[in-house]
């Protein structure tokens, strides 16, 4: 029994969801339009103001799949309707980012600037020089940039410097210690 595949998706209202003979799901919203290829084997229906997805059996993987399905046309619905943000801090002396043009500048103690160029549908947000918000309509997406944002300089174990996302703890390693009464 799949709690989270059995769930129906509610539609809100501007709000448009089609579902052609591939299981090709069509989302078109107030903040753009998604598209993505479900599994053949799902039954994907749409029922005046929500969307099903039905499983064919009860096989381990028709019940994996379902619970995938159901989430990942959701994620869908979200996005174009409220977008999804991830938000990055920055710690570190000399560390910063700006904006220069839709394209992120990023100084992160190279001897070149990391210069960051948005995808489609991706915009990036610096409000002060050690912040930086990504945000768009398709979740994947905006967690992919926001990883490999992090990624140029991951934070580090001593002095918890790099990149991180708000609200993300930081494992601190205690420095070395002193080598007492060694000879």
């Amino acid at each position: 029994m799949s709690r989270i595949g059995n769930a129906p998706i509610t539609i809100p209202a501007g709000v448009t969801v089609t579902v052609d003979e591939t299981n090709l799901v069509k989302v078109k919203g107030p903040k753009g339009e998604l598209s993505r290829q479900i599994n053949q084997d799902m039954k994907v229906t749409v029922e005046g103001a929500t969307v099903k997805v039905e499983r064919p059996s009860d096989d381990k993987q028709h019940r994996s799949l379902h619970g995938l399905s159901r989430t990942l046309i959701n994620n869908m619905v979200v996005g174009v309707t409220e977008g999804y943000t991830k938000n990055l801090e920055i710690a570190g002396v000399g560390y910063r980012a700006q904006k220069q043009g839709k394209n992120l500048n990023l100084s992160l103690g190279f001897s070149h600037p990391v210069i960051v160029e948005p995808p489609a549908g991706i915009t990036f947000d610096v409000p002060s020089a050690t912040a930086i918000t990504v945000s768009g309509i398709d979740k994947e997406v905006v967690g992919q940039i926001a990883a490999e944002i992090r990624s140029f300089r991951e934070p580090e174990p001593y002095k918890g410097k790099g990149i991180h996302y708000v609200g993300e703890h930081i494992r601190r390693k205690e420095g070395k210690a002193g080598a007492k009464g060694k000879k």
